[in-house]
């Protein structure tokens, strides 16, 4: 019921945010036809096709807002203003697509500059108080949910602050029932203390009652049916928290399978048709003109200097685990000495000053040109742009034993580059710590994946090429 309700605030606020747009943008046009020639937008330009391509992109940044919607009321400055940079860049994507598709001349490009930069600053302060204007309009006393919460103490204290950031959506707290023996007592409670869970029954015939939320999963099927006999007898909706995740310390995510419910440790967004077609069409458009316009030049350059300053192989190819653990060649250009071929030796990580690299092997690799190879992995779909970055065989095996989790990363195709290295965890792993931090924000970006965060890292990454981090060597 709250995330409905919630789902529904994100769809009004879409709504009106798409009709304030809309109609700033005639008014805005209005406003340059009469007031700023120097603009240079004549009335007769058919303005319909780029309004609806306007309205086209914010329908489309929806599905991004009704993946925020139960925090969307929430969103500070700063997040409302990504929130928004998205929108406008979808409304910029259709704008300049319909321009260049139709070879309109006539149109302004100062015009619809402008107003994408407008509309970027008007959504971002609607993003942050539209929400919040909505829910008091429509969740008012009228809509209010007066909610009695049943649980342990540990239970009630950690939902506190869950129960204040819902209070928009109307959910409000009336009382606790508790078996607990300190309940009566304990003052940092999210309502009054109203009795034992046996009480229900009396509290919801003597108080007007709404909705009841229940903590933990029911210890046995006999008091599950007794807490739903009774809110059905009382015409009470009942909410049941599922604690399954606390009780196997891991998250849990459900889906529901033509009527069966599952669990699942992670979302995976990338098991979507669509959105890997989508990944593979961004990888493609970026691999195809470096592998054609950039590496031929950038290989004689590497190869003219490697003769210089250490003789051997142009290329650097070893063997990788990539999706689903299977193992691939990686092309990098070398940047070390040709030594004898080792495994264990292979696998000793670079580290600062080391010997075995030559000196523009060393600015390659603090400029992250020897990776420059593997946007040929990608055209050939080892490797993707952006995804966890994949070690040799045996650091994987090694790994695989330190770090909870690691496997996880083999959900998704390897990338040159990846959300930890464009944070700047990039280099020698020398702990632990470094290596959990890795795999943390790898698996975060297997379970967050969006073309919007590819588009992030590859920028990030960009200028990490231009300007190295410290890690970087």
């Amino acid at each position: 019921m709250i995330t409905t309700r919630a789902r529904g605030l994100a769809n009004l606020h879409a709504g009106a945010s798409t009709l304030i747009i809309g109609v700033f943008f005639w008014v805005y046009a209005a406003f340059i036809m009469a007031w700023v020639p120097v603009v240079r937008l004549s009335p007769e330009v058919n303005l319909l096709p780029y309004f609806l391509c306007v309205v086209g992109g914010m329908a489309l940044s929806a599905r991004d807002l009704s993946q925020l919607a139960t925090r969307f009321h929430l969103l500070d400055l700063g997040e409302a203003a990504r929130v928004a940079g998205r929108q406008v860049v979808l409304m910029a994507l259709l704008t300049f697509a319909m321009m260049f598709a139709t070879q309109d001349r006539s149109i302004s490009r100062l015009f619809l500059g402008t107003f994408l930069v407008w509309s970027w600053l008007g959504l971002a302060m609607l993003n942050v108080w539209l929400p919040r204007f909505l829910a008091r309009l429509v969740f008012q006393r009228g809509h209010r949910l007066p909610t009695v919460f049943i649980g342990r103490i540990a239970s009630l204290r950690e939902v506190r602050q869950w129960v204040a950031t819902r209070e928009a959506f109307g959910v409000h707290p009336v009382g606790v029932l508790s078996d607990d023996p300190d309940a009566a007592t304990s003052t940092d409670l999210p309502a009054d203390f109203l009795g034992r869970v046996d009480d229900l029954a009396r509290v919801l015939t003597e108080r007007t009652i709404g909705q009841v939320i229940l903590m933990e999963l029911p210890a046995s099927d006999a008091e599950a049916r007794a807490l739903i006999s009774v809110c059905q007898e009382q015409g009470c909706r009942l909410l049941i928290h599922n604690n399954l995740a606390e009780r196997y310390t891991h998250p849990l995510v459900p889906m529901i399978e033509e009527g069966r419910h599952f669990y699942t440790l992670q979302e995976e967004p990338l098991e979507d048709p669509f959105n890997r077609l989508i990944k593979r069409a961004y990888d493609v458009a970026l691999a195809l003109p470096v592998v054609v316009l950039v590496l031929p030049w950038l290989c004689a350059w590497v190869w003219i200097m490697q003769r210089r300053e250490a003789p051997g192989p142009l290329f650097h190819i070893r063997e990788r685990r990539g999706q689903r653990g299977e193992t691939f060649h990686m092309l990098k250009f070398r940047s070390m000495r040709v030594e004898t071929s080792n495994a264990a030796a292979e696998s000793r990580q670079a580290q600062p000053e080391d010997a075995r690299i030559f000196p523009f092997g060393r600015f390659m690799r603090r400029r992250s040109l020897d990776e420059f190879p593997q946007f040929w992995n990608v055209l050939r779909g080892d490797m993707s742009i952006v995804g966890p970055r994949p070690y040799m065989p045996l650091l994987d095996e090694e790994f695989r034993r330190q770090t909870r989790g690691y496997r996880t990363r083999h959900l998704v195709k390897p990338g040159i580059t990846g959300l930890a290295q464009s944070l700047g965890f990039r280099g020698e792993i020398l702990e632990q710590e470094m290596l959990r931090r890795r795999v943390h924000w790898d698996v975060y970006y297997i379970t967050h994946w969006s073309v919007w965060l590819d588009v992030q890292i590859t920028a990030r990454t960009l200028l990490q090429v231009i300007r190295p981090p410290a890690t970087a060597y």
